[in-house]
C-alpha cells in the first residue's frame, strides 16, 4: 500500500499498523531516570526526567511510537503531581526536571489548567522545569495554559517543541499537522514571554532522500538556532512502530551513527548559543562495527562539553596488518 496523501487516510494507516500498548499503571510514571546535562553556564546540571503516564497523544506521527507507553483515557485529577512525586522519591536529587507525558503538557485533555498549581508545588524545588507541546497547544488559549504554567513555576520555565526536520514537504508528510510556520509562531510566542527554547530535531526522518538527510539534519539545527533555541537535541529516529516500516522503502530513516556524529559535530561549530545534544537513548541499536561503543562515547563527551574532539579512526572495513589478528 502506498503512503496516503489526506490527513485522515494518514491516520488510518498509522492506526492500523499499530501493535498493542504497553500495560501501564495510572498512578505510577512508566520512567524515571537522572541524567547530566550542560547548562546554559556551562555547568553540568543533574536531571530528573520523569516519563508521566498520560492520555495518548491527538496527533498520528508517522515516525511516533511514544504511544505505546499512553493510555486511551485521561488520568484522574491530582494524579500527575502524584507520579511526579512517586517518580521524584525514587531517583538522586536533581537541579533540573523534564516532565515528558508523551505529548503536549498544554493539551487540557492531557493534563487539567486545574491541577497545575499542585504540579508546580511539587517542582517547586527545582532550579528549571522542562515540558513538551506541540505549536498548537502554544496558540490561543492554549497560550494563555502555557503562561499560567511559567507564572506558576517562577519563570524557570521552557519548553521542548518538536520541530523534526525543517524540510517542508518531509515535515508535511510526517503528518504532524504544523508548518515550518506554525513553529516559528510556537518560538516567537516563547522567546516574547520570556520561556526558554527546546527543540527536537530527527536525524533521519522519513521522506527525505537518503542523500539529502544529513544536510536537512543540520539545516533544521540552524533552523532551531535561528529562532532563539537555546538547546537542539538530534535524535536518530527509530523503527519498530509499524507504520515506518510499512512505507515505501525509499522512504524509510537509513542514517546512522557516523552521520548523527557529522551532524552533531558541525551544529556545535556553527550554532554559537545553542547547546546541541545528540539523544544518545537506545543508541546500541545503531552500531553497525567495532568503533560505534568508541563513536557513542565520543558522542557522550560532546554532549557534556559542548566542544568537537578527536574523531574516531575507523578500520574495521580495512585488511589487518601482517602480523596482527
Amino acid at each position: 500500500m502506498s503512503y496516503p496523501a489526506a490527513p485522515a487516510a494518514r491516520d488510518r494507516f498509522v492506526l492500523e499498523r499499530r501493535g498493542p500498548k504497553a500495560a501501564l499503571d495510572p498512578a505510577r510514571a512508566y520512567a524515571g531516570v537522572w541524567e547530566e546535562e550542560r547548562d546554559e553556564a556551562g555547568r553540568l546540571a543533574s536531571t530528573a526526567v520523569v516519563f508521566l503516564t498520560n492520555r495518548e497523544c491527538p496527533f498520528r506521527c508517522t515516525m511516533c511510537d511514544l504511544w505505546v507507553h499512553t493510555l486511551d483515557a485521561p488520568v484522574a485529577r491530582g494524579a500527575i503531581a502524584a507520579q511526579i512525586r512517586r517518580a521524584c522519591a525514587e531517583l538522586p536529587a536533581a537541579r533540573h526536571i523534564k516532565l515528558y507525558n508523551a505529548g503536549s503538557f498544554f493539551d487540557p485533555h492531557a493534563i487539567p489548567v486545574e491541577d497545575f498549581h499542585e504540579i508546580a508545588q511539587t517542582v517547586a524545588g527545582f532550579d528549571r522545569v522542562i515540558v513538551e507541546a506541540h505549536p498548537a497547544f502554544l496558540e490561543g488559549s492554549h497560550g494563555e495554559a502555557c503562561l499560567r504554567f511559567r507564572d506558576l513555576v517562577g519563570g524557570r520555565l521552557e519548553v521542548a517543541v518538536g520541530l523534526e526536520t525543517a524540510h517542508p514537504e518531509a515535515l508535511a508528510a510526517l503528518n504532524k499537522r504544523m508548518t515550518l510556520e506554525s513553529f516559528g509562531r510556537a518560538a516567537t510566542f516563547l522567546a516574547r514571554h520570556h520561556i526558554a527554547l527546546r527543540v527536537f530535531v530527527l536525524l533521519d526522518p522519513p521522506f527525505v532522500a537518503q542523500a539529502e538527510a544529513a544536510h536537512w539534519a543540520l539545516m533544521s539545527v540552524r533552523t532551531a538556532a535561528a529562532h532563539g533555541a537555546a538547546v537542539c537535541a538530534v535524535i536518530p529516529t527509530r523503527g519498530g512502530n509499524g507504520a515506518l516500516e510499512a512505507l515505501p522503502q525509499e522512504a524509510r530513516p537509513r542514517l546512522g551513527l557516523r552521520d548523527l556524529e557529522h551532524v552533531i559535530e558541525r551544529g556545535l561549530a556553527n550554532t554559537a548559543g545553542m547547546r546541541v545534544f545528540a539523544d544518545l537513548w537506545d543508541l546500541e541499536r545503531f552500531f553497525d562495527c567495532a568503533c560505534s561503543p568508541a563513536r557513542a562515547a565520543r558522542l557522550t563527551l560532546m554532549n557534556r562539553e559542548q566542544r568537537v574532539p578527536e574523531a574516531v579512526t575507523c578500520r574495521c572495513a580495512e585488511p589487518a596488518a601482517p602480523g596482527n589478528p
